[in-house]
C-alpha cells in the first residue's frame, strides 16, 4: 500500500470509526479496545482522575474482561492509566515532564524529516500532506475540533511517511498521550486552530521551496506553542495536573 492510500485508510478509520477500516480484522480485540480507550483519554472524554470500571467497559464494547484488562495494562505502561490492584483504575493526571520529554523527541524527528524533505526534489512527496491539510481546513470550517485534532496528527504523520520514517513516528506517537492532552486543552483557545493551519501551510511551502533554514525555524515555532502556554492551561484546568 502506498503512502497516500495508507494514510487515507488511517484517516477514514480515525474519523468515521473502526468499522470502515478494512484492516481492523487483523488486530486483536485487546488492540481495538486499547485504541478506543486511548482515543477517549487523549480527547479528554475520559478526564484526568476519572475512575474507569473494567466491567462497564467490557459491557460497553461487548467483550469479555480479558481484552479490557490487557488494554488497560498497556495504557498503564504508556502512563495514561493508574491501576490500583484489587481496588480501582483511574485516568492519570497530565505529566508535564513527560510531555516535555516526548516533545523533545518529536521536535528532533520533525526537524530532520522536514530538512530531508526540503532537500528531496520529488514533486509528489507532499501529496498526502497536502490532502490531509485540505481535510483539516474543511474540518475547521465545519467546526469539528475533534476531527481537526485527529487530522493534525495525520498531517505530521504524512510528513514522516514521506521521509520514510513512519515507524519512528509511530513510536513517538505511542508515548504522546500527555502532550496530546495538553494540545487538546489548548486547541479551543481563540486563534489556535488558524495558527496551526498557517504553520502547516508554511511548512509545506518552505519544503517545496527547498528552504531548509526557513522550514527549521517554522517547525520550531509551530511545535513550541502548547508548552509555551502550559502555565495558562494549568491555571484553567488545575484538577487535570
Amino acid at each position: 500500500m502506498n503512502t497516500q492510500s495508507s494514510l487515507l485508510v488511517e484517516e477514514d478509520s480515525t474519523v468515521f470509526g473502526p468499522s470502515h477500516d478494512p484492516r481492523i480484522k487483523r488486530i486483536s480485540a485487546s488492540q481495538q479496545i486499547h485504541g478506543a480507550l486511548r482515543d477517549r483519554i487523549v480527547s479528554l472524554e475520559f478526564v484526568p482522575g476519572q475512575g474507569l470500571s473494567r466491567t462497564e467497559i467490557a459491557a460497553y464494547y461487548g467483550v469479555s474482561q480479558t481484552p479490557v484488562r490487557d488494554a488497560m495494562l498497556k495504557l498503564e505502561e504508556e502512563g495514561l492509566l493508574i491501576i490500583f490492584p484489587q481496588s480501582r483504575t483511574e485516568v492519570s493526571k497530565i505529566d508535564i515532564d513527560q510531555a516535555r520529554e516526548t516533545q523533545f523527541l518529536r521536535l528532533s524527528l520533525e526537524l530532520e524529516v522536514t530538512r530531508c524533505l526540503a532537500s528531496d526534489k520529488r514533486k509528489d512527496r507532499l501529496a498526502t500532506a497536502r490532502k490531509v491539510l485540505t481535510m483539516q481546513e474543511a474540518a475547521l470550517a465545519a467546526g469539528d475540533l475533534g476531527r481537526f485534532a485527529r487530522l493534525d496528527k495525520l498531517f505530521h504523520g504524512a510528513l514522516c511517511e514521506a521521509a520514510g520514517v513512519q515507524n519512528l513516528w509511530r513510536i513517538i506517537n505511542s508515548h504522546s498521550g500527555h502532550i496530546d492532552r495538553l494540545r487538546n486543552l489548548n486547541l479551543p483557545n481563540p486563534g489556535k486552530t488558524a495558527n496551526i493551519l498557517h504553520y502547516h501551510n508554511q511548512i509545506l511551502d518552505k519544503i517545496e521551496a527547498g528552504d531548509t533554514a526557513a522550514v527549521e525555524k517554522t517547525v520550531r515555532e509551530h511545535l513550541s506553542g502548547t508548552l509555551a502556554a502550559v502555565d495558562q492551561i494549568i491555571a484553567r484546568h488545575p484538577d487535570y495536573f
